[in-house]
Protein backbone atom coordinates (compact mmCIF):
# COMPACT_ATOMS: atom_id res chain seq x y z
CA UNK A 1 0.00 0.00 0.00
CA UNK A 2 1.26 3.36 -1.04
CA UNK A 3 1.28 6.44 2.05
CA UNK A 4 2.57 9.50 1.80
CA UNK A 5 4.64 11.37 4.34
CA UNK A 6 4.10 14.92 4.61
CA UNK A 7 6.22 17.68 6.66
CA UNK A 8 5.26 17.40 9.92
CA UNK A 9 4.91 20.57 12.55
CA UNK A 10 8.42 21.77 13.23
CA UNK A 11 7.76 23.95 16.48
CA UNK A 12 6.21 26.74 17.38
CA UNK A 13 5.00 29.34 14.72
CA UNK A 14 7.45 27.38 12.12
CA UNK A 15 5.35 27.15 9.01
CA UNK A 16 7.68 26.44 6.11
CA UNK A 17 11.17 25.60 5.62
CA UNK A 18 13.86 25.58 2.59
CA UNK A 19 15.05 21.98 1.62
CA UNK A 20 18.81 22.09 1.96
CA UNK A 21 19.21 17.99 1.20
CA UNK A 22 17.39 15.49 0.57
CA UNK A 23 18.63 12.48 2.12
CA UNK A 24 16.98 9.38 0.74
CA UNK A 25 16.26 8.08 -2.97
CA UNK A 26 13.83 6.48 -5.09
CA UNK A 27 14.35 2.71 -4.69
CA UNK A 28 15.39 3.16 -1.05
CA UNK A 29 14.10 1.79 2.29
CA UNK A 30 13.07 3.98 4.89
CA UNK A 31 12.56 3.14 8.60
CA UNK A 32 10.33 5.02 11.08
CA UNK A 33 12.40 8.08 12.20
CA UNK A 34 15.11 7.71 9.62
CA UNK A 35 15.89 11.27 8.36
CA UNK A 36 14.52 11.46 4.96
CA UNK A 37 14.82 15.58 4.56
CA UNK A 38 17.47 18.10 5.75
CA UNK A 39 15.49 21.54 6.29
CA UNK A 40 16.69 24.93 6.78
CA UNK A 41 13.80 27.01 8.46
CA UNK A 42 13.69 30.96 10.13
CA UNK A 43 15.39 29.31 13.46
CA UNK A 44 17.61 26.29 12.72
CA UNK A 45 18.59 23.61 10.04
CA UNK A 46 17.11 20.28 11.40
CA UNK A 47 16.70 17.19 10.13
CA UNK A 48 13.38 15.87 9.45
CA UNK A 49 12.39 12.04 10.25
CA UNK A 50 10.10 10.06 8.12
CA UNK A 51 6.89 8.78 10.19
CA UNK A 52 6.69 6.30 7.49
CA UNK A 53 8.40 2.71 6.52
CA UNK A 54 8.82 1.36 3.22
CA UNK A 55 10.47 1.80 -0.08
CA UNK A 56 10.06 5.38 -1.67
CA UNK A 57 8.67 5.52 -4.99
CA UNK A 58 8.21 8.57 -5.45
CA UNK A 59 9.61 12.05 -4.46
CA UNK A 60 8.06 15.58 -4.53
CA UNK A 61 10.67 17.59 -3.44
CA UNK A 62 13.99 18.60 -4.19
CA UNK A 63 17.02 20.83 -2.95
CA UNK A 64 15.81 24.87 -3.22
CA UNK A 65 12.06 24.35 -2.91
CA UNK A 66 10.16 25.66 0.06
CA UNK A 67 7.90 23.41 1.79
CA UNK A 68 5.07 24.23 3.93
CA UNK A 69 3.49 21.89 7.30
CA UNK A 70 1.50 19.25 5.59
CA UNK A 71 3.06 19.36 2.70
CA UNK A 72 3.47 15.63 1.18
CA UNK A 73 7.49 15.06 0.55
CA UNK A 74 7.54 11.53 -0.50
CA UNK A 75 5.55 8.19 -1.30
CA UNK A 76 6.77 4.78 0.40
CA UNK A 77 5.08 1.27 -0.21
CA UNK A 78 4.60 -0.14 2.92
CA UNK A 79 4.20 -3.53 1.73
CA UNK A 80 7.30 -3.67 -0.15
CA UNK A 81 8.99 -3.33 2.73
CA UNK A 82 6.81 -5.90 4.55
CA UNK A 83 6.15 -3.29 7.16
CA UNK A 84 2.66 -0.95 8.46
CA UNK A 85 3.21 2.26 10.39
CA UNK A 86 -0.16 2.55 11.80
CA UNK A 87 0.36 5.94 11.64
CA UNK A 88 0.61 6.65 7.89
CA UNK A 89 -2.23 7.12 5.78
CA UNK A 90 -3.45 5.67 2.86
CA UNK A 91 -2.88 7.95 -0.79
CA UNK A 92 -6.18 9.71 -1.12
CA UNK A 93 -7.21 12.07 -3.20
CA UNK A 94 -6.87 15.88 -0.84
CA UNK A 95 -9.61 17.73 -0.01
CA UNK A 96 -10.04 21.35 -1.23
CA UNK A 97 -7.85 23.19 1.08
CA UNK A 98 -9.62 25.63 3.34
CA UNK A 99 -8.77 29.29 2.40
CA UNK A 100 -10.86 31.04 5.17
CA UNK A 101 -8.35 30.16 8.31
CA UNK A 102 -10.34 30.45 11.14
CA UNK A 103 -8.35 31.58 13.89
CA UNK A 104 -8.84 29.03 17.15
CA UNK A 105 -11.03 30.20 19.74
CA UNK A 106 -9.24 32.34 22.32
CA UNK A 107 -9.77 29.38 25.44
CA UNK A 108 -8.13 27.08 23.22
CA UNK A 109 -4.97 29.76 21.93
CA UNK A 110 -4.25 30.05 25.27
CA UNK A 111 -3.93 26.89 26.29
CA UNK A 112 -1.66 25.94 23.30
CA UNK A 113 0.56 29.09 24.23
CA UNK A 114 0.45 28.18 28.21
CA UNK A 115 4.29 27.82 29.78
CA UNK A 116 3.99 26.17 33.24
CA UNK A 117 5.53 27.78 36.08
CA UNK A 118 5.07 31.63 35.40
CA UNK A 119 2.25 34.54 37.12
CA UNK A 120 0.59 37.10 35.41
CA UNK A 121 0.18 40.15 37.41
CA UNK A 122 -1.90 43.17 35.81
CA UNK A 123 0.36 46.69 34.77
CA UNK A 124 -0.06 49.02 37.26
CA UNK A 125 -1.66 52.52 36.31
CA UNK A 126 1.23 54.20 37.00
CA UNK A 127 3.10 51.29 34.65
CA UNK A 128 0.51 51.47 31.57
CA UNK A 129 1.08 55.64 30.99
CA UNK A 130 4.48 55.98 29.97
CA UNK A 131 4.03 52.42 28.04
CA UNK A 132 0.60 53.73 26.22
CA UNK A 133 2.95 55.33 23.62
CA UNK A 134 4.73 52.31 22.73
CA UNK A 135 1.24 50.18 22.73
CA UNK A 136 -0.35 49.04 19.19
CA UNK A 137 -3.33 47.56 19.63
CA UNK A 138 -6.62 49.48 21.44
CA UNK A 139 -8.36 46.77 23.18
CA UNK A 140 -10.68 44.48 20.80
CA UNK A 141 -13.58 42.61 22.36
CA UNK A 142 -14.21 39.21 20.93
CA UNK A 143 -16.34 39.27 17.41
CA UNK A 144 -16.53 37.58 14.21
CA UNK A 145 -14.03 36.07 12.99
CA UNK A 146 -12.00 37.96 10.37
CA UNK A 147 -10.44 36.92 6.77
CA UNK A 148 -6.60 36.60 6.87
CA UNK A 149 -4.40 34.11 5.68
CA UNK A 150 -2.28 32.34 8.52
CA UNK A 151 1.01 33.74 7.44
CA UNK A 152 -1.15 37.30 7.77
CA UNK A 153 -2.22 36.27 11.32
CA UNK A 154 1.59 35.41 12.35
CA UNK A 155 2.98 38.51 10.95
CA UNK A 156 0.38 40.47 13.19
CA UNK A 157 0.89 38.76 16.41
CA UNK A 158 4.62 39.58 15.84
CA UNK A 159 3.76 42.76 15.85
CA UNK A 160 1.43 42.60 18.42
CA UNK A 161 -1.23 43.65 16.39
CA UNK A 162 -5.10 42.47 16.92
CA UNK A 163 -5.75 41.18 13.49
CA UNK A 164 -9.77 42.21 13.97
CA UNK A 165 -8.70 45.18 14.42
CA UNK A 166 -7.54 45.85 10.92
CA UNK A 167 -9.72 46.78 8.04
CA UNK A 168 -8.80 44.78 4.98
CA UNK A 169 -8.65 45.84 1.52
CA UNK A 170 -8.86 42.65 0.00
CA UNK A 171 -11.69 40.26 -1.81
CA UNK A 172 -14.53 40.22 0.33
CA UNK A 173 -12.64 42.44 2.97
CA UNK A 174 -9.85 40.03 3.00
CA UNK A 175 -6.68 41.20 5.59
CA UNK A 176 -3.26 41.44 3.34
CA UNK A 177 0.40 42.18 5.27
CA UNK A 178 -0.20 45.25 3.60
CA UNK A 179 -2.87 45.73 5.92
CA UNK A 180 -1.29 45.21 8.41
CA UNK A 181 1.62 47.37 7.97
CA UNK A 182 -0.78 50.14 7.19
CA UNK A 183 -2.35 49.95 10.30
CA UNK A 184 0.47 49.93 12.58
CA UNK A 185 1.74 53.11 10.67
CA UNK A 186 -1.57 54.78 11.26
CA UNK A 187 -1.01 53.87 15.16
CA UNK A 188 2.55 54.45 15.45
CA UNK A 189 3.80 57.59 15.24
CA UNK A 190 7.77 57.45 14.81
CA UNK A 191 7.72 53.47 15.19
CA UNK A 192 5.35 53.58 11.88
CA UNK A 193 7.67 55.78 10.24
CA UNK A 194 10.62 53.43 11.18
CA UNK A 195 8.67 50.66 9.90
CA UNK A 196 7.40 52.34 6.94
CA UNK A 197 10.73 53.03 5.73
CA UNK A 198 11.14 49.53 5.50
CA UNK A 199 9.04 49.28 2.53
CA UNK A 200 10.55 51.96 0.03
CA UNK A 201 12.01 51.01 -3.04
CA UNK A 202 16.03 51.19 -2.71
CA UNK A 203 17.89 53.39 -5.57
CA UNK A 204 19.47 51.06 -8.33
CA UNK A 205 22.83 50.93 -6.87
CA UNK A 206 24.37 49.55 -10.27
CA UNK A 207 24.04 53.08 -11.61
CA UNK A 208 27.34 53.64 -9.75
CA UNK A 209 29.00 50.35 -9.96
CA UNK A 210 29.09 46.75 -9.80
CA UNK A 211 27.06 45.08 -7.21
CA UNK A 212 26.14 41.46 -6.43
CA UNK A 213 22.70 41.03 -4.75
CA UNK A 214 22.00 37.88 -2.36
CA UNK A 215 18.62 36.65 -1.50
CA UNK A 216 18.55 35.97 2.61
CA UNK A 217 19.10 33.15 3.86
CA UNK A 218 15.87 31.70 6.23
CA UNK A 219 17.97 32.24 9.34
CA UNK A 220 19.17 35.75 7.86
CA UNK A 221 15.55 36.56 7.01
CA UNK A 222 13.89 35.55 10.60
CA UNK A 223 16.45 37.78 12.84
CA UNK A 224 15.73 40.59 10.39
CA UNK A 225 12.65 40.19 11.49
CA UNK A 226 12.74 39.27 14.98
CA UNK A 227 15.10 42.28 15.48
CA UNK A 228 13.20 44.84 14.02
CA UNK A 229 9.82 43.79 15.69
CA UNK A 230 11.82 43.90 19.31
CA UNK A 231 13.39 47.37 18.67
CA UNK A 232 9.47 48.62 18.99
CA UNK A 233 10.26 48.02 22.83
CA UNK A 234 11.90 51.33 24.51
CA UNK A 235 15.18 50.16 25.15
CA UNK A 236 18.16 51.44 27.54
CA UNK A 237 21.51 50.19 28.56
CA UNK A 238 23.41 50.75 31.43
CA UNK A 239 26.69 50.56 31.50
CA UNK A 240 29.16 49.09 34.28
CA UNK A 241 32.23 47.96 35.10
CA UNK A 242 33.82 44.57 37.32
CA UNK A 243 36.99 43.83 38.58
CA UNK A 244 37.71 40.13 37.59
CA UNK A 245 41.65 40.04 38.81
CA UNK A 246 40.53 37.57 41.51
CA UNK A 247 38.22 35.89 39.20
CA UNK A 248 41.15 34.83 36.74
CA UNK A 249 43.15 33.29 39.43
CA UNK A 250 39.67 31.66 40.17
CA UNK A 251 39.24 30.47 36.56
CA UNK A 252 43.21 29.15 35.86
CA UNK A 253 42.58 27.12 39.36
CA UNK A 254 39.91 25.35 38.82
CA UNK A 255 39.37 25.46 34.89
CA UNK A 256 40.88 21.99 34.41
CA UNK A 257 38.72 20.04 36.91
CA UNK A 258 35.92 21.72 34.20
CA UNK A 259 37.41 20.67 31.61
CA UNK A 260 37.97 17.22 33.12
CA UNK A 261 34.04 17.21 33.05
CA UNK A 262 33.74 18.33 28.98
CA UNK A 263 33.32 22.28 29.43
CA UNK A 264 35.23 25.26 29.62
CA UNK A 265 35.02 27.72 32.91
CA UNK A 266 34.57 30.54 31.08
CA UNK A 267 33.14 33.81 32.27
CA UNK A 268 30.04 32.89 30.17
CA UNK A 269 29.27 29.86 32.20
CA UNK A 270 29.80 31.73 35.25
CA UNK A 271 27.42 34.32 34.41
CA UNK A 272 24.90 31.44 33.70
CA UNK A 273 24.90 31.09 37.65
CA UNK A 274 25.58 34.87 38.45
CA UNK A 275 22.57 35.88 36.34
CA UNK A 276 20.10 33.35 37.51
CA UNK A 277 20.56 34.30 41.41
CA UNK A 278 20.38 38.07 39.89
CA UNK A 279 16.96 37.27 38.91
CA UNK A 280 15.74 35.37 41.75
CA UNK A 281 16.44 38.88 43.29
CA UNK A 282 14.81 40.97 41.08
CA UNK A 283 11.95 38.99 39.32
CA UNK A 284 11.14 41.74 36.71
CA UNK A 285 13.87 40.68 34.41
CA UNK A 286 12.53 37.43 34.10
CA UNK A 287 8.94 38.65 32.88
CA UNK A 288 7.15 39.78 29.63
CA UNK A 289 5.28 42.54 29.00
CA UNK A 290 1.39 41.83 27.62
CA UNK A 291 0.41 45.15 26.68
CA UNK A 292 -2.44 44.02 24.83
CA UNK A 293 -3.71 42.40 27.93
CA UNK A 294 -2.08 44.98 29.87
CA UNK A 295 -0.10 42.64 32.13
CA UNK A 296 3.38 41.64 33.21
CA UNK A 297 4.16 37.72 32.90
CA UNK A 298 6.13 36.92 35.81
CA UNK A 299 8.08 33.33 34.63
CA UNK A 300 9.02 31.49 38.06
CA UNK A 301 11.58 29.06 35.68
CA UNK A 302 15.08 30.37 35.07
CA UNK A 303 15.81 29.38 31.46
CA UNK A 304 18.72 31.82 30.05
CA UNK A 305 19.75 32.18 26.37
CA UNK A 306 23.40 32.40 25.39
CA UNK A 307 24.40 34.03 21.48
CA UNK A 308 26.41 32.33 19.93
CA UNK A 309 28.29 33.63 16.78
CA UNK A 310 27.92 31.25 13.43
CA UNK A 311 28.97 31.33 10.09
CA UNK A 312 24.92 31.42 9.41
CA UNK A 313 23.94 34.44 11.80
CA UNK A 314 23.53 34.63 15.63
CA UNK A 315 21.55 32.11 17.06
CA UNK A 316 20.84 31.44 21.00
CA UNK A 317 20.80 28.23 22.42
CA UNK A 318 18.83 28.35 25.79
CA UNK A 319 20.45 26.70 29.28
CA UNK A 320 17.57 25.44 31.02
CA UNK A 321 17.05 25.42 35.06
CA UNK A 322 20.34 27.26 35.25
CA UNK A 323 19.20 28.00 39.08
CA UNK A 324 18.75 24.46 39.76
CA UNK A 325 22.51 23.69 38.16
CA UNK A 326 25.94 23.86 38.86
CA UNK A 327 28.60 25.74 36.88
CA UNK A 328 30.34 23.15 35.49
CA UNK A 329 27.31 21.64 34.46
CA UNK A 330 26.46 24.76 32.27
CA UNK A 331 29.78 24.62 31.23
CA UNK A 332 29.78 21.58 29.63
CA UNK A 333 25.90 22.00 28.54
CA UNK A 334 27.00 25.26 26.81
CA UNK A 335 30.26 23.87 25.05
CA UNK A 336 27.88 20.88 23.42
CA UNK A 337 25.04 23.12 22.46
CA UNK A 338 27.49 25.79 20.89
CA UNK A 339 29.05 23.36 18.85
CA UNK A 340 25.77 22.47 17.72
CA UNK A 341 24.89 25.74 16.76
CA UNK A 342 28.07 26.04 14.71
CA UNK A 343 27.05 22.68 12.92
CA UNK A 344 23.32 23.99 12.45
CA UNK A 345 22.28 20.72 14.35
CA UNK A 346 20.38 22.65 17.15
CA UNK A 347 16.83 22.02 17.35
CA UNK A 348 13.78 24.03 17.85
CA UNK A 349 13.14 23.03 21.48
CA UNK A 350 17.19 23.80 22.37
CA UNK A 351 16.75 27.63 21.38
CA UNK A 352 12.88 28.17 22.80
CA UNK A 353 11.72 29.43 26.62
CA UNK A 354 14.21 31.82 26.73
CA UNK A 355 13.79 34.44 30.27
CA UNK A 356 16.94 36.05 29.72
CA UNK A 357 19.63 36.70 27.67
CA UNK A 358 23.64 36.95 27.61
CA UNK A 359 26.50 37.45 24.78
CA UNK A 360 29.32 38.11 24.83
CA UNK A 361 31.84 39.59 22.43
CA UNK A 362 35.18 39.47 24.63
CA UNK A 363 36.82 36.86 22.39
CA UNK A 364 36.59 39.63 19.55
CA UNK A 365 36.87 43.14 21.14
CA UNK A 366 35.73 46.39 21.89
CA UNK A 367 34.84 48.41 24.96
CA UNK A 368 30.89 48.46 25.30
CA UNK A 369 28.08 47.82 23.45
CA UNK A 370 24.26 48.30 23.47
CA UNK A 371 22.39 44.80 22.75
CA UNK A 372 19.02 44.33 21.45
CA UNK A 373 16.33 42.59 23.09
CA UNK A 374 15.69 39.05 22.58
CA UNK A 375 12.01 39.80 22.30
CA UNK A 376 9.57 38.86 24.47
CA UNK A 377 12.34 38.71 27.04
CA UNK A 378 12.74 42.42 28.61
CA UNK A 379 16.50 42.26 29.58
CA UNK A 380 20.11 41.33 27.63
CA UNK A 381 23.38 41.31 29.67
CA UNK A 382 26.40 42.42 26.73
CA UNK A 383 30.06 41.62 27.97
CA UNK A 384 32.83 42.67 26.46
CA UNK A 385 36.69 42.66 26.72
CA UNK A 386 38.50 42.53 29.88
CA UNK A 387 41.83 45.01 30.25
CA UNK A 388 43.78 45.71 32.35
CA UNK A 389 43.40 49.74 34.00
CA UNK A 390 45.11 51.19 36.71
CA UNK A 391 42.66 51.31 39.96
CA UNK A 392 42.63 54.19 43.05
CA UNK A 393 42.89 52.50 45.97
CA UNK A 394 42.41 54.80 48.75
CA UNK A 395 44.64 55.21 51.92
CA UNK A 396 44.69 53.06 54.78
CA UNK A 397 46.56 52.88 58.08
CA UNK A 398 49.30 51.23 57.03
CA UNK A 399 49.68 51.98 53.27
CA UNK A 400 49.15 55.05 51.24
CA UNK A 401 46.80 55.73 48.28
CA UNK A 402 48.03 54.77 44.91
CA UNK A 403 47.09 53.40 41.62
CA UNK A 404 46.97 49.34 41.41
CA UNK A 405 46.06 47.82 38.21
CA UNK A 406 43.48 45.70 38.08
CA UNK A 407 41.83 43.59 35.40
CA UNK A 408 38.16 45.23 34.41
CA UNK A 409 35.62 43.71 33.03
CA UNK A 410 32.63 45.43 30.55
CA UNK A 411 29.35 45.14 31.15
CA UNK A 412 26.30 46.57 29.21
CA UNK A 413 22.69 45.77 30.33
CA UNK A 414 19.73 46.79 28.11
CA UNK A 415 16.56 46.80 28.91
CA UNK A 416 12.64 46.97 28.50
CA UNK A 417 12.05 50.57 29.82
CA UNK A 418 8.07 49.64 30.01
CA UNK A 419 8.68 47.08 32.57
CA UNK A 420 11.76 47.88 34.14
CA UNK A 421 12.92 51.08 35.97
CA UNK A 422 16.63 52.76 35.55
CA UNK A 423 17.76 52.35 39.41
CA UNK A 424 16.53 48.60 38.95
CA UNK A 425 18.72 48.12 36.12
CA UNK A 426 21.47 49.75 37.66
CA UNK A 427 21.08 47.66 41.00
CA UNK A 428 20.94 44.19 39.12
CA UNK A 429 23.77 44.95 36.89
CA UNK A 430 25.61 45.93 40.19
CA UNK A 431 24.75 43.17 41.70
CA UNK A 432 26.49 41.07 38.62
CA UNK A 433 29.08 42.87 39.29
CA UNK A 434 29.49 42.53 42.73
CA UNK A 435 28.92 38.69 42.42
CA UNK A 436 32.00 38.42 39.96
CA UNK A 437 34.01 40.15 42.61
CA UNK A 438 33.19 38.66 45.46
CA UNK A 439 31.15 35.57 44.93
CA UNK A 440 29.84 35.03 48.70
CA UNK A 441 27.82 38.61 47.88
CA UNK A 442 24.88 36.68 46.41
CA UNK A 443 24.02 34.66 49.44
CA UNK A 444 24.05 37.62 51.90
Amino acid sequence: MAVEFKLPELGENVEKGDVVRVLVAVGDSVKVDQSVLELETDKATIDVPSSVAGVVKEIRVKAGDKVKVGQVVLVADEAAAGTADPKAKPVAPAPAPDRTDPAPPAAVAAAADSTPRHEVIPISAARVAPAAAARVVPAVSAGPLVPAAPSVRKFARELGVDVRAVGGTGPGGRIGQEDVKDYVRSELGGGGTARALQTLPLPDFSKYGEVDVKPMSSIRRKIAEHLTAAWQAPHVTQHDRADVTDLEQFQKTYGPRVEEAGGKLTVTAILLKVCAHAMARFPQFASSVDMANESIIFKKYCHIGVAVDTANGLLVPVIRDADRKTVTEMAVELAVLSQKARDRKLSLEEMAGGVFSITNLGGIGGTSFTPILNRPEVAILGVSRAATEPVWRPSAPSAPGQFVPRLMLPLSLSYDHRVIDGADAARFLRFVAGALEQPMTMYL
